[in-house]
């Protein structure tokens, strides 16, 4: 009975990504009736499943922190090309793009996702366990990244508007580029052992189980997570349209379909980093949210920046008083959750209801 529900699930797994990709084929660039919409999310949802299974492959055979890294810089990548590919349809509304979808996704990871899994670790396990020097350095690095791209655009002088000049463009991102490859050598390298889970008597656990997948089936997961992940991004575009006219329909702001946008292409990690904490890896989820957050900006300034040599229009970075203000809130929360290398429900509480509160200012600003 086993046996067939594994067959069955790698079945489906399979045949979902490939699914997905033929239907993004099909409805890419249309308008979609009622029952296409229908249809689209179904296929968006078993994508967004399928792309947690083969995740979850890959990190079973190379091991933590590799596996953490794989989906989150998949993810961003196919997320940066979406980004990109919007920008070039031009229009007013694609001058703030960039700035909406990174900040987005800096708060639904280190706010969202951190606060959903150190909520369902402490309600699983009391108290949850991780290692700050790890977890400390990822932080670090993403508020120092947040504040160099989003923030100094709203203060500098060189141009009008919280935009970068030229020449400070070039630094923000080169820069991203920089602090991303050195984290990544960090975490992989030099530095590995900070960022695996650890026991609750703080033993460090390099390896899991055995009985890993292959190394061919793992190849296989990592072609499938690739095709999954284009499914889910591009799917995601594809009822953005139906989103749009939702959230205008309804009198919210515009900046609220890219937090719609950016929660469909995220839910991949959130399920994966969810999953994580039930087996009490909590160190696993926390690499996957500051991981994300990293590589959202890391790739993301640096590919709107070449972006902008052909693209017309103003490029807005900067944020506003308000956001700024979340920001510096999440950075401050964030480090105390982080320093004591343990947390409790109340540490997942207080990230939930930043979020909450990211989410109702982009509904009411």
């Amino acid at each position: 009975m086993i046996t067939r529900l594994r067959a069955l699930v790698t079945q489906w797994t399979a045949a979902v990504p490939v699914l997905a990709v033929v239907l993004l084929a099909f409805t890419w660039g249309r308008d979609l009736p009622g029952v296409g919409v229908v249809v689209v999310t179904l296929v968006l949802s078993g994508a967004v499943l399928a792309a947690v299974h083969h995740a979850e492959v890959i990190a079973h055979r190379v091991g933590e922190p590799f596996g953490s890294l794989v989906l989150a810089v998949a993810v961003t990548i196919i997320e940066v090309a979406l980004i990109v590919t919007l920008m070039a349809d031009g229009g007013d509304k694609s001058s703030t793009l960039a700035r909406d979808t990174v900040f987005a996704a800096v708060m639904i990871t280190c706010n969202g996702i951190i606060g959903l899994c150190l909520l369902v670790g402490a309600l699983r396990h009391r108290v949850v366990v991780f290692q700050s020097e790890g977890t400390g350095a990822a932080l670090a690095t993403v508020a120092t990244l947040a504040t160099l791209s989003l923030v100094l655009p709203t203060f500098t002088t060189t141009k009008q508007g919280p935009e970068f000049s030229t020449a400070q463009l070039v630094f923000a991102a080169l820069a991203s580029l920089v602090l991303y490859g050195l984290f990544v050598t960090t975490q992989t390298v030099r530095h590995r052992e900070y960022f695996l889970p650890i026991t609750r008597k703080g033993e460090v656990i390099d390896s899991e189980d055995a009985g890993g997948p292959s190394s061919r089936t793992a190849v296989i997961s990592l072609a499938l997570l690739a095709l999954a992940l284009i499914g889910v991004v591009g799917l995601a575009k594809g009822v953005s349209p139906t989103i749009e006219s939702g959230v205008e329909s309804a009198g919210m702001p515009h900046a609220v379909v890219g937090v719609i946008i950016a929660l469909l292409v995220l839910l991949p990690e959130t399920i994966a980093a969810v999953r994580a904490t039930r087996r009490d890896r909590v160190q696993t989820s926390l690499n996957l949210a500051l991981g994300s957050a990293m590589a959202s900006i890391g790739l993301t300034i640096p590919a709107v920046a070449v972006a902008s040599v052909w693209l017309s229009g103003p490029l807005v970075l900067g944020l506003g008083p308000t956001h700024m203000v979340l920001l510096a809130l999440t950075v401050i929360v964030g480090t105390l959750t982080v320093v004591p290398g343990r947390a409790t429900l109340l540490q997942g509480g207080v990230h939930l209801v930043l979020f909450a509160a990211y989410l109702e200012l982009a509904v009411t600003p």
